[in-house]
């Protein structure tokens, strides 16, 4: 097997007395998609911070690409570079045009030619269904394309790994399929992500690998077909019980959402 583009070894964070992850170790390999999901407070999202290196590390290992990126500080900017994130918030600037928020990283941050990057922006958009939003202003927008934007946002900065925390959590249940759509087409078109959801047939449709935290550690991992039909582990198995999704599923009826957060 290659080597993964992605390695964490034993990460462990607390804040103040509390411990949040115990020894968390993953990899993720290029192209692959992780999808995280555990109960409220587990470490899900503490996960994906400390990747991006907004929050740094008590002890272990991240390492990108064959180089380690945990305990960096003078470069930290640059390596946030190569690994995108998108919240449960938009954060678009309000005062600026769509096309302007798109522009600014890349433009700034990268050097890249503002005609080159306006666009591929163009394109993304048009992708994203959003072409003819390119020079509104945010607050014109909905919130299902104020995220749809903050993907195409993450993207023009072309980073080595895309991290999604919970991205639909703030979207009315109307706008959540069209978010997930843009990032199913982003799995399809081999972005390498880990995702960070509550919504468990998102999870399922997306995931090449699922991992259940709770209490900070990594309590089961596998594939969807696995973990949400066979889960190896009585508290993987409770977890899925609360969303009623085997049975639910088994019966081909609706299955509900569970708002489960970090």
């Amino acid at each position: 097997m290659a080597e993964p583009i992605l390695r964490v070894r034993e990460i462990h964070k607390s804040f103040d007395s509390t411990g949040v992850l115990r020894g968390v170790s993953l990899d993720i390999q290029e192209g692959e998609v992780i999808v995280i999901v555990g109960p409220s407070g587990c470490g899900k999202s503490t996960l994906l911070r400390c990747i991006n290196g907004l929050e740094t590390v008590d002890s272990g290992e991240i390492w990108l690409r064959g180089e380690k990126i945990s305990g960096r500080t003078r470069d930290l900017y640059r390596v946030r570079q190569k690994i995108g994130m998108v919240f449960q918030s938009y954060d678009l600037f309000p005062h600026m045009k769509v096309m302007d928020n798109l522009l600014l990283g890349p433009t700034k941050a990268l050097g890249r030619p503002r005609q080159e990057v306006e666009a591929e922006a163009l394109r993304m958009l048009e992708r994203v269904g959003l072409r003819e939003k390119a020079y509104a202003l945010p607050r014109t927008l909905s919130g299902g394309q104020k995220q749809r934007v903050a993907l195409v946002r993450a993207m023009l900065m072309q980073p080595d790994i895309l991290l999604l925390d919970e991205i639909t959590a703030a979207l009315d249940p109307e706008m959540v399929s069209e978010v997930l759509n843009v990032v199913i087409d982003l799995a399809r078109g081999g972005m390498t992500m880990a995702i960070v959801t509550h919504e468990m047939r998102f999870a399922e449709a997306v995931a090449d690998r699922v991992l259940f935290l709770e209490d900070g550690h990594v309590v089961e991992e596998g594939t969807p077909e696995v973990f949400f039909h066979h889960p190896q582990t009585e508290r993987a198995q409770q977890f899925l019980r609360s969303f009623t999704y085997a049975s639910k599923r088994d019966k081909g009826e609706e299955q509900p959402k569970n708002n489960a957060g970090d």
